[in-house]
């Protein structure tokens, strides 16, 4: 009997393991297929980076990538699609395995459609730790202003090493963190209410994911863009008068006149690839947890 009741519980942690790796599994698949266009409409993603950091109109970014020609044009291509992959693998998997875990530590002191929304701040944390140094190379890499003194990959990677940890690799960790925490924590804790809301008007469970998905990404895009100008705005810059968080911002907020029309300027398309992005990787993400049983 008691052989028998260790095999049963061997049997459920192999099964339990499983199903967490499941879920890390089908975060990386969905996030992979959803960043395939990356690669066709990474010029865009490039437009609205010289708008973010150069605060000029749409003409004139791409006037400088015109000028700069094809050959720079992917130059930072690699770690947003390496980053997206790993990205949506970490996140999902993460946030997963949180929600299994918060309802055992949580003694029902918080609500559980709160649940959710908590693993995403957790996951998303985290995932600031793993991906900030991604998203420092790859400003960097995109700034031209880099190119004659930081002409290839590696040379990036040695400067930034140079720099030490908080000013090199780590630069902006704090708004990359707050971003990415309310961000994940937006998107988990409103995933199922609006995609339950989409499902009672007939819409098909894919087609709802994908509206679901849209829908918040625009709430979370549009609340949490001025964080990302102002983290592309302290990334992009290597040695210099290093400043602090606050200090930046009241330097991008001057540069901008003040105006919220010029801190939203790109934004427009940021919000319609995002649509697009996390549309696709809630559809598919949440087809494959739905097939996968």
């Amino acid at each position: 009997m008691a052989g028998g009741s260790e095999s049963k519980q061997e049997e459920g942690a192999l099964g339990n393991l499983i199903v967490h790796f499941q879920s890390y599994l089908h975060g990386g698949t969905s996030s992979l297929l959803s960043t395939l266009p990356t690669l066709i409409v990474f010029p865009v993603y490039k437009t609205v980076f010289r708008q973010q950091i150069h605060n000029t109109s749409v003409h004139k970014a791409l006037a400088q990538l015109y000028r700069e020609g094809p050959v720079k044009l992917y130059r930072g291509v690699a770690p947003p699609l390496v980053m997206r992959t790993l990205n949506g693998t970490l996140l999902f998997g993460l946030q997963d395995t949180l929600l299994r875990q918060l309802p055992l530590s949580s003694q029902n002191v918080i609500s559980a459609k709160a649940l959710p929304a908590l693993a995403g701040f957790g996951a998303g944390v985290v995932e600031a730790v793993v991906f900030t140094p991604f998203e420092r190379v790859q400003n960097v890499l995109q700034n031209s202003q880099n190119d004659s003194r930081l002409p290839s990959f590696k040379s990036v990677l040695l400067r930034l090493k140079a720099e030490g940890i908080a000013l090199g690799y780590y630069r902006a960790f704090l708004p990359i963190a707050a971003r990415n925490a309310f961000g994940s924590s937006l998107y988990f804790g409103l995933k199922g209410p609006v995609c339950v809301a989409v499902a009672e008007h007939g819409v098909s469970p894919m087609a709802s994911s994908f509206i679901s998905g849209t829908v918040i990404s625009v709430a979370v895009s549009l609340t949490l863009y001025p964080l990302s100008v102002l983290v592309a705005n302290m990334q992009s810059q290597v040695g210099g008068d290093v400043k602090g968080v606050i200090a930046c911002w009241a330097l991008l907020w001057k540069s901008r006149n003040r105006s919220l029309a010029l801190l939203y300027r790109g934004g427009s398309m940021v919000i319609l690839r995002s649509c697009i992005t996390w549309g696709l990787t809630t559809a598919i993400y949440d087809r494959q947890e739905k097939r996968s049983g």
